[in-house]
């Protein structure tokens, strides 16, 4: 009893140490790859073959394919990715997860110590952000093999337990069993990766005969089970999404399930093959290596049969899951459309779906004004109640923003640089909510008031001038044109004289009874609100100066500075 409490403690706290070690070096590794992060992702909006490229590198980097392909599945939800594009994504990210099979592979037992204390002592001494996020990195992986040795130590009495040594015989015998014992442990893992290496280690214990406990034709019908359980992951995370979403997860799971059809037929051949492109030598020693082998041959050869046929997959998740026979209608204004929960974790994505979240924003904010303009004009009331709402929509939106936000600085996964340009995002996204405040105060005093055809076109000019800053600030904002940026400077003193205009031509109007003396403080406030319109849109502009602008946070800024124009 003493021994099996034993194996099971150090068996489970070897892979709590595994998996935390992999989470510190993902992470960390995510601070430092900064702007490359964001350059390979850029290759999501290229061709097929780019997108498993893509796929198969950010999965190398963020050490999980699940993480990887919940990133497709927002993408996709937030409609900044079509369906065949995430698809080449779910096969390049099957390819990068073997990396942690192959790194595991390597026998580096007697440096661990050496990587968790240069790891302990970069992070600890570290005057800068960068180099002690390189430090947290090597004390993840570090970490990551130490939790791997325990592991091993804790494996060791197994091959002497004729219980355990015959349930293995069975998993040996009958390869669906295997299939479905990988398939369990990574559903509740949800971790493949974590899984293979428990899958190494247990292959690299000797039995009584001194070969391998479950030698690699036992272990490749685990490790193709493995790969049907990681996609559990996905699958849970496109509950609630969209169709296209639910599509993408289906795909991972299609992609890996007939990769498990096909493969179990050919074990005893498969296994050759991996020997035979595998280092030669006692099969203790190398059977960890012909098990990362064997994850790569795996992934590879189901990418390259698949590539060609995203077409098809295309056709046969359509299929499963088909389009709601429903009239298409716009997004609710006062929803967000990109932000997805599940990329939180993600900051170079996440970051991406605020700045399209916040275009979004301000072009409804600027629709709102222009309508706005029109409806003081013409004293429309319904049509200011209907700009009142827009604007208020776009309110609750930024302030949906603004908590991502909150949530995402919470995380801790910011690095300086992003955490100084996020801030100033904020503060414009904030500026962007005013601005919608100020319209509905507008058009709440525009409401009861009775102006004068003068007043109320005087109104309209000051609105118009009013959306024309707002349009230059985001254009300013999205591409750091500072030409922008001097227009709306310029705008603003335009709006201060012509507010001292109006006011003396308000006044004017008064004293000819062509206005009445009682609408002149709400003929007053409307052009204040209008005025600290136009301060908001100052603010705008100097949060984002010089070179900084909305760039910083996309992978791709044509079609946001289309959407600004």
């Amino acid at each position: 009893m003493d021994n099996a409490f034993t194996t099971v403690v150090g068996l489970l706290g070897g892979l709590a140490i595994f998996i935390f070690g992999m989470n510190m070096m993902s992470d960390n590794l995510q601070k430092v790859a900064g702007e490359k992060m964001k350059n390979i992702l850029a290759l999501l909006t290229k061709n097929p073959v780019l997108g498993v490229l893509a796929g198969a590198l950010t999965t190398a980097v963020l050490q999980s394919s699940s993480a990887t392909t919940v990133m497709a599945i927002g993408f996709v939800s937030a409609r900044l990715m079509g369906l065949p594009q995430a698809i080449s994504i779910i096969l390049g990210a099957n390819i990068g997860t073997t990396i942690t099979a192959q790194i595991i592979a390597f026998k580096i037992t007697d440096y661990i110590l050496i990587f968790v204390f240069i790891g302990f002592l970069m992070s600890f001494i570290a005057k800068t952000e960068r180099i002690k996020s390189v430090g947290l990195s090597i004390l993840g992986f570090g970490l990551l093999f130490l939790g791997i040795e325990t592991m091993g130590d804790s494996m060791k009495p197994l091959a002497t337990s004729p219980v355990f040594i015959n349930m293995i015989s069975q998993v040996v015998d009958i390869p669906v069993l295997g299939v479905i014992v990988g398939t369990v442990m990574t559903v509740i893992v949800q971790s493949s990766s974590a899984t293979i290496a428990v899958l190494q280690n247990l292959a690299a214990t000797p039995g009584p005969d001194g070969a391998s406990i479950i030698g690699l034709t036992g272990a490749i019908p685990v490790l193709l089970g493995d790969n049907i359980g990681t996609t559990i992951t996905a699958l849970l995370a496109s509950i609630g999404q969209s169709r296209n979403a639910k599509r993408v997860a289906v795909s991972h799971s299609l992609f890996n399930i007939s990769g498990c059809l096909i493969f179990i037929w050919f074990i005893p051949a498969f296994a050759t093959f991996i020997q035979f492109i595998s280092p030669a030598g006692p099969e203790i020693e190398v059977i960890s290596r012909q098990i990362a082998n064997a994850h790569t041959s795996f992934n590879v050869v189901m990418t390259l049969l698949w590539l060609p046929f995203i077409w098809l997959m295309v056709k046969i998740v359509t299929r499963i899951i088909p389009d709601r026979k429903t009239a298409a209608g716009d997004s609710d204004p006062a929803v967000a459309l990109y932000l997805d929960d599940r990329l939180l974790g993600q900051p170079i994505v996440a970051l991406q779906l605020v700045a399209k979240e916040t275009v979004r924003c301000g072009e409804t904010v600027r629709a709102a004004m222009h309508d706005m303009g029109a409806a003081l004009r013409d004293k429309d009331a319904k049509r200011l109640d209907v700009s009142s709402r827009k604007a208020a929509a776009a309110g609750e939106v930024c302030q949906q923003v603004t908590d991502y936000l909150a949530e995402l600085f919470a995380t801790g996964l910011l690095n300086e640089d992003q955490v100084t340009r996020t801030a100033n995002l904020m503060s414009a996204i904030n500026d962007i909510e005013r601005i919608g405040q100020l319209c509905g105060d507008v058009a709440q005093i525009a409401r009861r008031s009775d102006f004068s055809d003068k007043a109320s076109e005087d109104l309209r000019d000051a609105m118009f001038l009013a959306e024309e800053m707002f349009a230059g600030a985001m254009r300013s904002m999205a591409s750091g044109d500072s030409d922008e940026a001097r227009r709306v400077n310029e705008g603003n003193s335009r709006m201060i004289e012509i507010e001292m205009h109006m006011r003396k031509g308000h006044m004017k109007r008064v004293a000819s009874k062509e206005c009445s003396p009682s609408l002149t403080k709400a003929f007053n406030r409307v052009l204040s609100d209008i005025e600290r319109i136009g301060g908001s849109c100052l603010n705008i502009v100097e949060a984002f100066p010089g070179t900084t602008s909305l760039d910083y946070f996309l992978f791709e800024d044509s079609d946001v500075l289309d959407s600004v124009k």
